[in-house]
């Protein structure tokens, strides 16, 4: 597949995810993107949030889940590099998309109490995406280390992918913290800039 058709997959799935994520806290009165999470707006029993679900994240996540699957092509063969590139398509593609299909209760249910088997199945999905999406930037930056064309790209990803497991690690230290979304969107932010720059580096790349 042509590096230009999969730079503006990568771009475009950026920019839908974005432009959903804030336009859904935009149409719920008293929002708070510093406590409330993403997921809040298109919850179960929101008035949008069927819409931004199927307008939105899910093929956001579809377009991440191509993105991640055909751009490896045009790094240098490594086992780590591949293994990187197709973990943050299942975890942050597949995972965009799963979120999506089993929505939060009303409020995200901070305290999970009598929780929905949909928020179960959101809540496991988006543990495995804060995990295993750090881990698996982290891996394509070290598999991308020895490659001198992509040093510092390599450098990049470890860098996003320690900072972001830092914030993780923010976000689930205290449930109850008045800055949850800040710390999410954070995350969310720095996963965004790792495939903004990786779109990048796969446009100016010839296919390996």
């Amino acid at each position: 597949m042509n590096n230009r058709l999969i730079f503006f997959i990568g771009i475009l799935g950026v920019i839908l995810f974005t432009t959903t994520s804030i336009v859904g806290g935009l149409l719920i009165e008293n929002y708070s993107i510093t406590s409330q999470y993403i997921s809040e707006t298109f919850a179960i029993d929101t008035e949008y949030g069927l819409m931004l679900r199927v307008l939105g994240h899910i093929p956001s996540g579809i377009l991440f889940v191509a993105f991640s699957f055909l751009g490896y092509k045009y790094f240098p063969a490594s086992n780590l590099t591949k293994i990187g590139f197709y973990g943050i398509g299942l975890f942050y593609g597949i995972g965009t998309i799963v979120v999506a299909i089993f929505p939060c209760d009303m409020g995200c249910n901070k305290e999970f109490i009598d929780p929905s088997l949909s928020q179960v199945i959101h809540n496991l999905m988006a543990l495995l995406v804060y995990t295993l999406v750090p881990i698996s930037i982290i891996m394509i930056g070290f598999g991308l280390k020895k490659s001198s064309n992509n040093r510092r790209f390599s450098i990049t990803a470890i860098s996003l992918g320690v900072l972001s497991i830092l914030f993780v690690c923010l976000l689930i230290s205290d449930p109850k913290s008045e800055y949850l979304g800040l710390y999410q969107r954070i995350i969310e932010l720095l996963f965004l800039i790792w495939i903004i720059i990786c779109a990048f580096k796969i446009k100016n790349t010839s296919s390996s």
